[in-house]
Protein backbone atom coordinates (compact mmCIF):
# COMPACT_ATOMS: atom_id res chain seq x y z
CA UNK A 1 0.00 0.00 0.00
CA UNK A 2 2.77 2.53 1.00
CA UNK A 3 4.58 1.54 -1.95
CA UNK A 4 1.27 2.36 -4.68
CA UNK A 5 1.42 5.39 -2.64
CA UNK A 6 4.73 6.14 -3.26
CA UNK A 7 4.50 5.57 -7.46
CA UNK A 8 0.89 7.57 -7.67
CA UNK A 9 3.02 10.52 -6.09
CA UNK A 10 6.21 9.85 -7.93
CA UNK A 11 4.17 9.37 -11.04
CA UNK A 12 3.21 13.40 -11.96
CA UNK A 13 7.13 14.41 -11.54
CA UNK A 14 7.74 11.73 -14.09
CA UNK A 15 5.16 12.87 -16.36
CA UNK A 16 6.22 15.94 -15.89
CA UNK A 17 9.91 15.33 -16.50
CA UNK A 18 9.15 12.93 -19.59
CA UNK A 19 6.76 15.48 -21.15
CA UNK A 20 8.77 18.61 -20.85
CA UNK A 21 12.21 16.57 -22.66
CA UNK A 22 9.43 14.95 -25.50
CA UNK A 23 7.86 18.12 -26.22
CA UNK A 24 11.85 20.62 -26.28
CA UNK A 25 13.38 17.64 -28.51
CA UNK A 26 10.90 18.45 -31.18
CA UNK A 27 13.49 19.69 -34.31
CA UNK A 28 11.26 22.65 -35.37
CA UNK A 29 14.43 23.83 -37.37
CA UNK A 30 15.67 20.37 -38.84
CA UNK A 31 11.71 19.89 -39.69
CA UNK A 32 11.52 23.18 -41.10
CA UNK A 33 14.51 22.50 -43.47
CA UNK A 34 13.35 19.64 -44.52
CA UNK A 35 9.43 20.90 -45.65
CA UNK A 36 12.48 23.22 -48.10
CA UNK A 37 14.41 20.17 -49.08
CA UNK A 38 17.42 21.37 -46.76
CA UNK A 39 19.50 19.36 -44.29
CA UNK A 40 19.95 22.68 -41.79
CA UNK A 41 22.64 21.19 -40.31
CA UNK A 42 24.89 21.43 -43.55
CA UNK A 43 24.17 24.94 -43.84
CA UNK A 44 24.92 28.28 -42.45
CA UNK A 45 26.22 27.58 -38.90
CA UNK A 46 24.87 23.80 -38.66
CA UNK A 47 22.67 24.69 -36.00
CA UNK A 48 18.99 23.97 -35.95
CA UNK A 49 17.76 26.89 -33.91
CA UNK A 50 15.89 29.84 -35.49
CA UNK A 51 18.74 32.41 -35.78
CA UNK A 52 20.06 29.21 -38.53
CA UNK A 53 16.68 28.82 -39.51
CA UNK A 54 16.47 32.80 -40.65
CA UNK A 55 19.31 32.64 -42.47
CA UNK A 56 19.08 29.45 -44.41
CA UNK A 57 15.13 29.70 -44.86
CA UNK A 58 14.79 33.17 -44.86
CA UNK A 59 12.12 35.23 -42.26
CA UNK A 60 8.99 33.29 -42.33
CA UNK A 61 10.39 30.03 -41.51
CA UNK A 62 12.90 31.57 -38.93
CA UNK A 63 9.92 33.84 -36.87
CA UNK A 64 7.98 29.93 -37.64
CA UNK A 65 10.96 27.91 -35.82
CA UNK A 66 11.32 30.62 -32.97
CA UNK A 67 7.88 30.57 -31.94
CA UNK A 68 7.76 26.91 -31.76
CA UNK A 69 11.04 26.59 -30.34
CA UNK A 70 9.58 29.36 -27.68
CA UNK A 71 6.63 27.21 -27.35
CA UNK A 72 8.39 24.66 -25.95
CA UNK A 73 9.73 26.60 -22.59
CA UNK A 74 6.80 28.10 -22.02
CA UNK A 75 4.03 25.44 -22.27
CA UNK A 76 5.92 22.60 -20.17
CA UNK A 77 6.04 25.63 -17.73
CA UNK A 78 2.83 26.96 -17.46
CA UNK A 79 1.19 23.25 -17.23
CA UNK A 80 3.96 22.14 -14.83
CA UNK A 81 3.31 25.62 -12.24
CA UNK A 82 -0.56 24.85 -12.50
CA UNK A 83 -0.20 21.56 -11.72
CA UNK A 84 1.57 22.44 -8.69
CA UNK A 85 -0.50 25.07 -7.75
CA UNK A 86 -3.14 22.95 -7.73
CA UNK A 87 -1.89 20.06 -5.26
CA UNK A 88 -0.33 22.82 -3.25
CA UNK A 89 3.74 21.97 -3.87
CA UNK A 90 6.45 23.72 -1.64
CA UNK A 91 8.39 25.41 -2.91
CA UNK A 92 6.11 26.49 -5.55
CA UNK A 93 8.34 26.80 -8.62
CA UNK A 94 9.50 23.35 -8.19
CA UNK A 95 7.11 21.69 -10.84
CA UNK A 96 7.70 24.48 -13.71
CA UNK A 97 11.90 24.01 -12.56
CA UNK A 98 11.90 20.90 -13.78
CA UNK A 99 9.97 21.17 -16.68
CA UNK A 100 12.31 24.33 -17.61
CA UNK A 101 14.88 21.91 -17.18
CA UNK A 102 13.72 18.85 -19.02
CA UNK A 103 12.52 20.87 -21.94
CA UNK A 104 16.02 22.66 -22.44
CA UNK A 105 17.70 19.54 -22.39
CA UNK A 106 15.22 18.26 -25.01
CA UNK A 107 16.18 21.17 -27.50
CA UNK A 108 19.88 20.94 -26.87
CA UNK A 109 20.19 17.32 -26.76
CA UNK A 110 17.46 15.86 -28.64
CA UNK A 111 17.02 12.02 -29.39
CA UNK A 112 15.97 12.05 -32.87
CA UNK A 113 18.92 13.98 -33.59
CA UNK A 114 21.55 12.06 -32.13
CA UNK A 115 21.61 14.85 -29.02
CA UNK A 116 22.46 17.19 -31.28
CA UNK A 117 20.36 20.23 -31.15
CA UNK A 118 20.00 24.27 -31.39
CA UNK A 119 21.64 26.32 -28.17
CA UNK A 120 17.81 26.89 -26.55
CA UNK A 121 17.70 30.54 -26.75
CA UNK A 122 14.35 30.93 -28.13
CA UNK A 123 13.15 27.79 -25.67
CA UNK A 124 14.78 29.75 -22.85
CA UNK A 125 12.78 32.84 -23.62
CA UNK A 126 9.40 30.79 -23.00
CA UNK A 127 10.66 29.25 -19.67
CA UNK A 128 11.79 32.73 -18.91
CA UNK A 129 8.11 34.46 -19.58
CA UNK A 130 6.68 31.01 -17.65
CA UNK A 131 8.69 30.97 -14.74
CA UNK A 132 10.55 34.62 -14.38
CA UNK A 133 7.87 36.96 -16.13
CA UNK A 134 9.18 39.55 -14.18
CA UNK A 135 13.20 39.24 -15.51
CA UNK A 136 11.65 38.74 -18.86
CA UNK A 137 11.94 42.43 -19.92
CA UNK A 138 15.49 42.62 -18.33
CA UNK A 139 16.78 40.21 -20.66
CA UNK A 140 15.15 40.91 -23.79
CA UNK A 141 16.40 44.68 -23.11
CA UNK A 142 19.70 43.21 -22.43
CA UNK A 143 19.52 41.44 -25.86
CA UNK A 144 18.12 44.32 -28.09
CA UNK A 145 21.17 46.71 -26.62
CA UNK A 146 23.85 44.19 -27.35
CA UNK A 147 22.22 43.09 -30.88
CA UNK A 148 21.79 46.58 -32.18
CA UNK A 149 25.66 47.52 -30.87
CA UNK A 150 27.09 44.48 -31.97
CA UNK A 151 24.69 42.79 -34.60
CA UNK A 152 26.11 39.45 -32.96
CA UNK A 153 22.71 37.20 -31.86
CA UNK A 154 25.41 35.23 -30.21
CA UNK A 155 27.18 38.26 -28.23
CA UNK A 156 23.27 39.31 -27.62
CA UNK A 157 22.05 35.89 -26.52
CA UNK A 158 25.07 35.66 -24.14
CA UNK A 159 24.31 38.77 -22.55
CA UNK A 160 20.57 37.60 -22.28
CA UNK A 161 21.45 34.95 -20.57
CA UNK A 162 23.82 36.93 -18.00
CA UNK A 163 20.93 39.09 -17.18
CA UNK A 164 18.61 36.52 -15.96
CA UNK A 165 20.55 35.50 -12.63
CA UNK A 166 21.15 38.70 -12.41
CA UNK A 167 17.53 40.03 -12.48
CA UNK A 168 16.68 36.87 -10.70
CA UNK A 169 19.04 37.33 -8.04
CA UNK A 170 17.26 41.11 -7.46
CA UNK A 171 13.77 39.44 -7.18
CA UNK A 172 15.16 36.83 -4.57
CA UNK A 173 16.44 40.08 -2.57
CA UNK A 174 13.06 41.58 -2.91
CA UNK A 175 11.34 38.53 -1.73
CA UNK A 176 9.57 37.72 -5.34
CA UNK A 177 11.75 34.77 -6.06
CA UNK A 178 12.99 31.68 -4.49
CA UNK A 179 16.16 30.13 -3.88
CA UNK A 180 15.18 27.22 -6.73
CA UNK A 181 14.66 29.90 -9.06
CA UNK A 182 17.57 31.39 -8.69
CA UNK A 183 19.24 28.04 -8.86
CA UNK A 184 17.34 27.63 -12.26
CA UNK A 185 18.46 31.11 -13.18
CA UNK A 186 21.97 29.97 -12.95
CA UNK A 187 21.94 26.47 -14.53
CA UNK A 188 20.04 27.97 -17.63
CA UNK A 189 22.69 30.88 -17.55
CA UNK A 190 25.39 28.46 -17.39
CA UNK A 191 23.76 25.79 -20.20
CA UNK A 192 23.63 28.71 -22.60
CA UNK A 193 26.89 30.17 -22.39
CA UNK A 194 28.46 26.78 -22.64
CA UNK A 195 26.01 26.00 -25.35
CA UNK A 196 27.66 29.09 -27.56
CA UNK A 197 31.61 27.89 -26.69
CA UNK A 198 31.58 27.63 -30.79
CA UNK A 199 30.62 31.22 -30.96
CA UNK A 200 32.70 32.42 -28.85
CA UNK A 201 35.70 30.64 -29.82
CA UNK A 202 34.80 32.44 -33.81
CA UNK A 203 34.12 35.78 -31.91
CA UNK A 204 37.89 35.33 -30.31
CA UNK A 205 39.19 34.89 -34.23
CA UNK A 206 36.72 37.21 -35.69
CA UNK A 207 34.91 34.73 -37.71
CA UNK A 208 31.59 34.72 -36.42
CA UNK A 209 28.90 36.00 -39.04
CA UNK A 210 27.06 39.16 -38.49
CA UNK A 211 23.30 40.42 -39.21
CA UNK A 212 24.19 42.89 -41.06
CA UNK A 213 21.80 45.70 -41.95
CA UNK A 214 19.93 45.60 -45.35
CA UNK A 215 20.84 48.27 -47.44
CA UNK A 216 18.03 50.69 -48.72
Amino acid sequence: MLRSSAVSSLLPWLLIASGSYLLGSIPAGYLAGRFCDVDIRTKGSGNIGATNALRVLGKKWGYAVFLVDFLKGLVPVVIALQWGASVGVQPLTAPGALAAFCSLVGHSFPIWLGFKGGKGIATSAGVIVGLFPAAFLICVGAWLLLFTTTRYVSVASIAAAVALPTAVTILFLLQRADWLALLVSIVMCALAVWRHRSNIARLRTGTEPRFERKKK
